[in-house]
């Protein structure tokens, strides 16, 4: 599929461990040729590019001498910490190499900047000043050295993803070291069947990941698929191709590169259901009828407490939780306008038993259907 360069006014380029590492935990020769593509990109047109950029922990174990990720998460984050000044300095002296005027950002992210609606709104207007600029390529990753777990976003294909969105870009490419999905794992299976064309992410299309990624990256196929339904979703068309490749980007963009493209929704949910439902932290799950089910996906209702057979987690008042069928199929995302402990009181109950059941009744809708959005 061909991109028009000139059409595209905002890119984002993932660049995977795979590529980040060889026989050392970093090697930059991967980093060096996206560089001197993307100089020579912004030469040509007039873009914004923004890079997602894993390889922080890679860089830290080469300045310290280890030879083994390190597994206390205590010394991972101090790595992270010495290898994230390192990898944004690798990039600043490569852009400075192949460029004149071009210089990097970076910024540090963890799920708990994407959690309340002014950080994550903030994080946006950060970016759109630093396009606006037009001479700084903004260097995105994960925050390793102070996210825990709750806070983690999980891996940086996610996070691409996300950024794609908050942003309103053009094109996602995600650069891996293999040249997309296949119908089965080429390293295992050489006759498996390539596919360059996705138009939606069916159970069928979620089967085929199963096994492909590198063994050295967090982020195998399948977030590489939950990537593409974050970007679907936001209206964003999304890309994976081989890094090893030369001229990988321009190849991309020219039609020329073999590689898989996953198209984008002609309907675009709004940037708010976008922090609703790939911003926030889920703290639970609410599992519904089948009644319910139907409601939500062909109406367009609210969640009311008589269609819900069950909440798990330990959640509150305007958290963010994942609305499941009977069978567990994953349905929306949303935010609640009661707690964990409350709505396992009331579920099942009509909603004029709300005030005798809890003493208040705050809302007749467990779930607002404008705090919902459809998975």
């Amino acid at each position: 599929m061909h991109f028009e360069s000139s059409h595209i006014k905002t890119l984002i380029i993932k660049i995977g461990t795979s590529l980040l590492s060889g026989k050392r935990a970093f090697e930059g020769h991967v980093m060096e040729a996206m560089v001197r593509e993307i100089c020579a990109l912004k030469a040509a047109h007039t873009m914004n590019v923004l890079i997602v950029s894993s390889g922080a922990v890679g860089c830290g174990m080469n300045t310290l001498g280890y030879t083994k990720r390190p597994t206390s998460l205590p010394i991972k984050q101090a790595v992270a910490a010495v290898g994230q000044a390192t990898l944004v300095h690798y990039y600043e002296t490569l852009f400075q190499s192949y460029s004149d005027h071009l210089h990097t950002a970076q910024v540090l992210l963890t799920q708990g900047d994407l959690d309340k609606r002014n950080s994550y709104l903030n994080v946006r207007n950060t970016l759109f000043t630093l396009f606006e600029m037009g001479f700084i390529i903004p260097i995105i990753n994960e925050n390793d050295s102070t996210a825990v777990d709750q806070l983690r976003l999980g891996d940086n294909d996610t996070l691409s993803a996300k950024i794609a969105a908050k942003c309103n870009a053009d094109l996602l490419i995600i650069l891996s070291d293999i040249d997309g999905l296949y119908r089965g794992n080429p390293r295992v299976n050489p006759d498996a069947e390539f596919i360059s064309h996705v138009e939606a992410i069916t159970p069928e299309i979620e089967g085929y990941a199963g096994g492909i990624g590198s063994h050295t990256a967090t982020g195998g196929m399948q977030t590489k698929l939950q990537a593409a339904k974050i970007a679907f979703a936001a209206g964003v068309p999304m890309v994976i191709a081989n890094g090893h490749e030369k001229n990988i980007i321009q190849n991309v963009l020219s039609g020329k590169a073999r590689c898989t493209t996953f198209m984008a929704s002609t309907c675009a949910i709004s940037h708010r259901k976008r922090w609703i439902a790939f911003g926030r932290t889920i703290h639970g799950v609410l599992v519904v009828d089948d009644g319910a089910r139907d409601a939500l996906r062909n109406q367009g209702t609210s969640l009311l407490p008589a269609g819900i057979i069950d909440a798990q987690g330990d959640f509150k008042v305007g958290d963010a939780v994942e609305i499941r069928d009977a069978s567990q199929t994953p349905l929306a995302r949303a935010l609640v306008n009661y707690s964990c402990q409350e709505i396992l009181r009331i579920k099942g109950k009509k909603t004029s038993a709300i005030q005798e059941i809890l003493g208040h009744k705050d809302f007749d809708e467990v779930v607002h259907r404008d705090n919902l959005v459809l998975l």
